[in-house]
């Protein structure tokens, strides 16, 4: 298996969901949660939606590009962001990338 931290995330990297990672809905808190074995993390609104747009398929480029656009906001400023989510998340070995 190789080390996701490894890894270098740019615009160029593809991303899902690890094997075994699950996005949920959460119906006693309220909220949508990302399950992996032993442990389950909570989650606002916008990661949701990049969770969602990972699709194993698209760059991250791509995904921003497609945000930058629906929210009207800097593309580099996206791009920024979505890298950072995608590189936490990697570590957390909650995500398989592609570079």
């Amino acid at each position: 298996m190789s080390d996701q931290a490894a890894v270098p995330v740019t615009g160029d990297t593809i991303a899902k969901l690890a094997r075994g990672v699950r996005l949920r809905e959460d119906p006693v808190r309220g909220q949508t949660v990302l399950l992996a074995p032993e442990r389950a993390l909570a989650l606002d609104e916008i990661a949701v939606m990049i969770v969602n747009a990972l699709d194993g398929e698209r760059s991250l480029d791509a995904i921003a590009a497609e945000f930058a656009e629906k929210f009207e906001a800097p593309k580099d400023q996206v791009l920024a962001d979505v890298i950072g989510f995608v590189d936490e998340f990697s570590k957390r070995r909650m995500l398989e990338l592609k570079p």
